[in-house]
């Protein structure tokens, strides 16, 4: 168990968060190991459900760097931004939750000792968490890029078309594979539950409903601009980015191909926040229906109590009030210092 849950963050960490904006408030959303993380354009919080029912909160600052630095903010240069980001807050945050798991399993029968807060945390511990994303990424392109690139070869495929069309069904093929074989993973599948209760949640922000497990409950667990539905347009954008590049002959020739993924990361990123206006015409819903369909893997119905974790990630990552929430334990007084009450 213990072991399965240091992995998981490894893997589940290559996964893109959702983005979303009401009257110009961004939040951005993942699942972790029994919790969620929430972002918002000035922080981010985790909330992590413990073996004593408390929920476990982490906050920081937290601004972008297209916020800081304006031509960061173009189109799509913004888009690669968002993806290099969200996969570093989405292994520090999966890190931090399988931390806080592992110290339930390990304190089980026993009094939790208090953790490490982020600021008390060692150089060490920094340099591993940079180490994960680095193994996360290369991981990744491994597996979706350059293995197909592989198998593609085995095929004979004479034309650069051809050799870029295959490429591209190998690459979506390992991808719908992988993500049916991680379902199959017992806790992956709670980490899915409260992927669904990420989407309800926000959902209930985004319809001005109150952010109360009874008023998300009822809410669609799929939503359009989910990061699963982004992973999808990822490997549909790149089959045809690398047609431009043609066949590849050599091994530098398919390295050249890696370094074109922050643009495919971008053009993909532009396509999903035009998914905003396509779920609201026509025209757009077929386009957007197999990422939704897709969703049925990688999310779960939750319970309550799962809604609860997600809904006080949120509103910590807003600065929401908490105090109808009488379980909430932060992690140091730098969290309770963040915390801004609004009436």
């Amino acid at each position: 168990m213990g072991a399965c849950k240091r992995l998981i963050p490894f893997f589940y960490g290559l996964r893109h968060g959702v983005t979303m904006t009401k009257n110009e408030i961004q939040v951005g959303g993942q699942a972790v190991i029994e919790g969620v993380m929430m972002r918002s354009k000035d922080a981010y919080s985790v909330a992590v459900r413990r073996s004593d029912s408390s929920i476990y909160v982490r906050k920081q600052p937290y601004v972008s760097f297209a916020r800081k630095y304006k031509f960061l903010s173009l189109p799509v240069v913004r888009g690669a931004v968002v993806l290099i980001e969200s996969l570093v807050l989405g292994v520090k945050a999966l890190s931090f939750s399988g931390d806080v798991a592992m110290e339930d399993e390990q304190n089980q029968g026993q009094k939790n000792k208090p953790r490490k807060t982020a600021k008390q945390e060692s150089f060490w511990s920094k340099m591993w968490l940079g180490l994960t994303v680095l193994f996360s990424l290369a991981v990744g392109l491994l597996i979706f890029f350059y293995v197909p690139l592989i198998l593609t070869d085995y095929v004979g495929a004479k034309t650069g078309f051809m050799f870029n069309l295959i490429d591209g069904l190998f690459r979506l093929a390992i991808f719908l594979i992988y993500l049916f074989a991680i379902t199959l993973i017992k806790d992956i599948r709670r980490v899915f539950q409260y992927h669904g209760a990420e989407h309800k949640s926000i959902f209930a922000f985004e319809s001005d409903k109150k952010l109360m497990p009874s008023e998300a409950k009822p809410l669609s667990r799929f939503h359009p601009r989910c990061g699963t539905s982004f992973l999808l347009i990822v490997m549909i954008v790149s089959i045809f980015v690398f047609m431009l590049l043609g066949k590849p002959n050599d091994v530098g020739e398919r390295l050249l191909r890696l370094t074109l993924i922050p643009l495919i990361g971008g053009l993909s990123y532009e396509l999903i926040r035009l998914s905003d206006v396509g779920s609201k015409r026509r025209f757009w819903k077929p386009l957007i229906l197999p990422g939704l369909w897709l969703q049925r893997l990688t999310t779960k119905e939750p319970d309550e109590r799962q809604l609860e974790v997600a809904i006080v990630a949120l509103k910590c990552a807003l600065g929401l009030d908490l105090s109808g929430h009488q379980n909430v334990v932060f992690e140091g007084k730098e969290a309770l210092e963040l915390e801004t009450v609004k009436s």
